[in-house]
């Protein structure tokens, strides 16, 4: 069965559901497992930054996510339950998810797999990583990175206006905020090639500070001596 969900960005996607992507074994046999997702990778590609729904439209509890909001306005980071915007200024605010967005995933984070990353590795090779300890490259995973890095880089990028400018361009005009040597914990999901256009592809990560002082869009990191992936392969995904 193709798996891969046919993009309508002209208008407010309807719930959508995916084929198990696991075997019997470890696929869980409700929602509870699934990506809640609102808008889709693609949609931001074309590209179309408008609010599509308040994130409390999908977002029932579910514990471990990212996004972002109406106009790019900032990066969304969902660690523990607490949902946090990450603007300009580099500095997370909580929210309470009212707020629109255009992109958002999250799944309740119950990991099925984990186990150390080796000092040294960098973000860039964290896919591998994620792909060995899940044993597949297909499907969606969703990821925790916690522990001690060095050379953590994150971003955000301003509100933008229309006519909406590709997301590349916008990209260029990230601004980055070198963390250095912190403690932090990253979030995101490995999308693999099955769910292309779904989710970001490859290893998305966003991430906060252990204190909460700092966080972003993770562009890149290198793994200290203490830092553990966790994992669970999602069911499916839920795009409304």
């Amino acid at each position: 069965m193709n798996r891969r969900i046919a993009i309508l960005s002209s208008a407010l996607i309807a719930l959508a559901t995916c084929a198990s992507l696991l075997p019997a074994a470890t696929a869980a046999s409700n929602d509870d497992n699934r990506v809640v997702q609102i808008g889709t990778y693609d949609s931001l590609t074309v590209p179309n930054y408008d609010g599509l729904a308040p994130i409390n439209s999908v977002w029932k509890g579910q514990t471990l996510g990212l996004g972002t909001f109406d106009h790019l306005d900032g990066e969304l980071v969902l660690v523990g339950g607490v949902m946090y915007r990450v603007g300009t200024d580099g500095t997370p605010q909580k929210i309470d998810g009212t707020q629109s967005t255009p992109f958002f995933e999250a799944i309740n984070f119950r990991p099925d797999a984990s186990g150390p990353v080796a000092p040294g590795t960098t973000c860039a090779n964290l896919m591998n990583a994620v792909n060995d300890l899940a044993k597949t490259n297909s499907g969606v995973i969703a990821v925790r990175v916690r522990g001690t890095f060095t050379d953590l880089v994150a971003r955000s990028v301003p509100a933008q206006v229309t006519p909406y400018k590709p997301l590349g361009e916008v990209v260029a005009k990230q601004t980055l905020f070198p963390l250095g040597a912190r403690k932090a914990v990253l979030v995101g999901f490995r999308t693999g090639p099955d769910f292309a256009g779904v989710g970001a592809p490859g290893l998305h990560l966003h991430g906060v500070t252990a204190d909460r002082a700092a966080g972003g869009h993770v562009i890149s990191c290198v793994v200290g001596p203490d830092v553990q992936l966790s994992i669970q392969h999602a069911a499916g995904v839920n795009i409304s």
